[in-house]
C-alpha cells in the first residue's frame, strides 16, 4: 500500500480537537510528543484518521484551505522516512 505522511496543519486554528483527545491520539502515533509529522503505512494512517475524525473539533473550526487539524499527504518518491 505504501507510506504516507500525517502532519499537523498549522494553518488550522482549531483548539477543540487537540483539547478533546486529539493530542493524546497524535502522541500515540508520533515519534515524539513535539513531532509535527510522521511517516506511516497508508493502512495505519487511514485507520488513525478515522479515529481522529470522531473527536470533537475535527471539522467546522478550520478554514477553507485548512479544514482539519491533521492532514495526510503522499510521500514524494525521493523523500526519506
Amino acid at each position: 500500500m505504501g507510506m504516507v505522511r500525517l502532519a499537523v496543519d498549522f494553518e488550522n486554528p482549531a483548539r477543540t480537537w487537540w483539547d478533546n483527545g486529539g493530542r493524546d491520539l497524535w502522541e500515540a502515533i508520533a515519534e515524539s510528543p513535539d513531532a509535527s509529522s510522521v511517516a506511516v503505512d497508508r493502512t495505519l494512517a487511514e485507520s488513525w484518521m478515522k479515529q481522529a475524525e470522531q473527536l470533537p473539533g475535527w471539522s467546522g473550526e478550520g478554514n477553507e484551505y485548512s479544514p482539519h487539524p491533521i492532514l495526510m499527504k503522499e510521500l514524494d518518491e525521493d523523500e526519506e522516512v
